[in-house]
């Protein structure tokens, strides 16, 4: 990630100032949660991808930096409202805005971020953005609302769960790098394949993440281990580790998961012993194994590029979801 920042730190001082302008509100309570969520930190990884994008067409005009920072407004505002739909308490190794203004702000809040994100895209001028992003925005939000309908769920097939991540996760990834060629003017063709290299690395970012709520500890993770679990989330792991496991087993892996989506406390110990039957059951590989395919797919579709350091940050930066740490 050092070597990728280092790429795009130009530009990315011209996507956080942009950011902190249109941040800005006469409402004190805007000015505090939106300095507070921004300045949470994160790798800001999806702006740089249209950054990266952009530059890998050879783009030298002024509206990636704008686009860039409309990204990350939308990626911030899904992410307050995550907070407030899974009750969080924690993201990014600090109290998540709910936690701390409460809910009803929270919600309020995102909305903000939502409406300056689409005046942002007013200001780029050309309407292939505001369809790619006004789909990308309401494909996360059906996304959303299909995972809410698996909470609590122990049967949910594999084609489910992937159409769940491939709207909620993976669609902003696939429009962010979409629109980096867009913005440069590219064919068609080439249009198609970076946003087919955004959504194999939106699906490969999830299935690790997936996979480190099992593995990671709560201090490298940023938020509480074993989250999707204690919110009656079944995410890959637990799909395939169902898969062979026995009546008893299974029959804890519902009862956890119903009380979860109810809101009840549940025996951490129950929650372990369901962490350490997934761990044993090989279902992490198997999860890393499909990460890897969808890897193995992004860096195909960037055979459209041609050689460059950007096409190589591209090529690392999918390279590198797969060790990630947290």
């Amino acid at each position: 990630m050092q070597a990728i920042e280092r790429l795009t730190d130009a530009p990315m001082q011209l996507v956080n100032q942009r950011i902190q302008r249109a941040l800005h509100s006469d409402v004190v309570l805007i000015n505090q949660m939106g300095s507070y969520i921004i300045g949470a930190g994160g790798k800001r990884l999806r702006p740089r991808l249209v950054l990266l994008s952009a530059l890998a067409h050879g783009y030298d005009g002024p509206h990636h930096t704008n686009v860039a920072a409309i990204i990350e407004f939308i990626h911030t505002a899904t992410l307050l409202h995550d907070d407030v739909v899974d009750s969080s308490t924690m993201r990014r190794g600090q109290d998540t805005a709910n936690a701390v203004w409460g809910n009803e702000a929270a919600v309020l809040v995102g909305d903000f971020l939502y409406s300056r994100a689409f005046e942002m895209m007013v200001e780029v001028g050309q309407m292939r953005v505001m369809e790619i992003l006004a789909s990308a925005t309401n494909t996360i939000a059906a996304g959303e609302v299909m995972q809410l309908l698996n909470v609590g769920e122990a049967e949910v097939s594999e084609e489910r769960y992937m159409e769940v991540i491939t709207s909620k996760t993976a669609k902003l990834f696939e429009a962010a790098t979409q629109l980096g060629a867009v913005l440069a003017g590219t064919s068609a063709e080439v249009e198609t394949a970076m946003a087919n290299y955004g959504a194999h690395l939106g699906i490969a970012f999830q299935l690790i993440d997936d996979v480190l709520d099992y593995t990671a500890d709560s201090e490298a993770l940023g938020k509480n281990a074993g989250d999707d679990l204690a919110e009656g989330k079944p995410t890959l792991p637990v799909i395939y580790a169902l898969r062979t496991a026995d009546n008893a087993t299974r029959d804890n892996v519902k009862t956890v998961l119903a009380a979860s989506a109810q809101g009840e406390t549940v025996d951490p110990s129950r929650l372990a012993a369901i962490i350490a039957m997934v761990k044993a059951s090989g279902a992490i590989e198997q999860t890393v194994a499909v990460a890897k395919d969808h890897v193995q797919h992004a860096v195909d579709a960037l055979a459209v590029l041609p050689e460059s350091e950007y096409k190589s940050g591209l090529i690392a930066i999918v390279q590198s979801s797969l060790r990630r740490k947290f």
